[in-house]
């Protein structure tokens, strides 16, 4: 059988999926989701004229001459607390005492901060003085915020298909926004298979080893944003297979890993060719290279291969590009820089995805492996915070040798 290049591999893959219909969920619920559809400003923000200071509020020509050995006394016609409305305009002469984020009243063109008065009292319930001194000239429109000055009604302030953050959410907040259209979460099946496999908290008896894959697979779905059916671990008969996709209900996707080669004891394959189709291909890469993509009860289904390491890859290079495209998302799951090799490196052809410490050094980005590249060293993915790209057709490659590679997370 012919290696499949990755890239044909993953175009085959996306191909049937599309993306997933919309919702709409409570805003306190929306961190983390992709977008659905543009927000769009609904009003000007901020809405109307307010202060950005607690200060007094005045016309700027008054106290174009104020000092601190020159101060202009100026009277107190009114006091505007935050969330509420001013009662008096502002003429010559005139100031009111205002807080932080009030309404600015008619008139009044700058805020002078009540550190550069001689009334700087805060304390809560502090009586309005009749009369105040500014000790400082103010600026036109200092210490103002303008309406608009933000936001116009009618912008575009997010876009379909971003993953909503934090500071997203109060974006969303602000313009009042209490239900956030995003997508469905893709569900996900997740089985394990094999013999061998022993829950962990339980006692490893000889030959046997602890389902790793389970836990990998599930925290790479549930941080790409999908919830999860869990189909546990079948054993190695037709039987048990057969019981768990069963289990298998109007999901988006069946996901496996092992149990779909061509050994004796790999039953996956059997049983969903009894109710669907399999592919069975050997992709051009390294590690995963076992890759098997079909449907079972016209639910999709692909397996990956059972070393942890070759999981891992697998699932990134071929599993998230398709929750992505059901998502609708617009972001790549992924940075990718260009590096430099801190030492020489060796594959054997095929296109190699090789763990990597990814440094910073004047500027530049230096890699170096992370250690022994077999897809059973989990631990060498521990230490990881790069995927290194050797194109396929690759052998070897010297120390300065400039490659690609995929950032696993952010790099100081």
């Amino acid at each position: 059988m012919s290696l499949l290049p990755v890239k044909d591999a993953i175009e085959r893959i996306l191909a049937p999926f599309h993306p997933l219909e919309k919702i709409h969920i409570p805003l306190d619920e929306a961190v983390g989701r992709i977008l659905a559809e543009d927000i769009r400003a609904t009003t000007d923000i901020p809405p109307f004229d307010n202060s950005s200071m607690d200060g007094f509020a005045l016309l700027a020509s008054d106290v174009t001459q104020a000092g601190a050995t020159t101060p202009i006394t100026l009277v107190v016609v009114d006091d505007i607390p935050a969330g509420k409305m001013p009662k008096k305009e502002i003429v010559r002469g005139e100031t009111a005492r205002i807080m932080t984020g009030a309404p600015l009243p008619l008139g009044a063109n700058a805020i002078v901060p009540v550190e550069e008065t001689d009334c700087n009292q805060r304390t809560a319930g502090a009586p309005l003085p009749e009369r105040v001194q500014i000790l400082k000239a103010a600026r036109l429109g200092e210490n103002i915020r303008k309406r608009g000055d933000d936001i116009h009604c009618g912008q575009n302030i997010l876009s379909r298909g971003q993953r909503l953050r934090a500071q997203d959410l109060g974006m969303l907040a602000m313009l009042g926004i209490a239900q956030v259209p995003v997508s469905r979460k893709p569900r996900v099946a997740l089985l394990s298979s094999g013999d061998e496999l022993t829950p962990i908290g339980e006692s490893l008896v000889a030959g046997k080893i602890y389902d790793v894959n389970s836990y990998t697979l599930r925290a790479l779905l549930e941080a790409a944003g999908c919830e999860i059916i869990s189909l546990g671990v079948a054993e190695d008969t037709p039987k048990s297979v057969k019981a768990a996709l069963e289990n298998a209900k109007d999901v988006d996707l069946i996901l496996s890993s092992a149990g779909v080669s061509m050994g004796s004891f790999d039953f996956i394959k059997t049983v969903i060719e009894e109710e669907g189709v399999l592919n069975f291909w050997r992709a051009n890469m390294r590690p995963g290279k076992p890759l098997t993509f079909g449907n079972y009860k016209n639910m999709p289904f692909i397996g990956l291969a059972g070393n942890p390491v070759s999981a891992f890859v697998g699932f990134m290079v071929f599993v998230q590009p398709v929750i992505q495209k059901m998502l609708g998302s617009n972001a790549q799951a992924q940075s990718r820089v260009r590096t430099l090799l801190a030492e020489p490196v060796q594959s054997d052809g095929r296109e190699s995805y090789l763990r990597a410490k990814v440094y910073r050094e004047d500027g530049q980005f230096y890699a170096r492996l992370t250690g022994h590249q077999g897809s059973g060293n989990l631990f060498s993915m521990v230490q990881a915070n790069a995927l290194l790209i050797i194109p396929a057709g690759v052998k070897s490659l010297p120390k300065g040798a400039e490659v690609e590679a995929w950032l696993l997370e952010n790099i100081s």
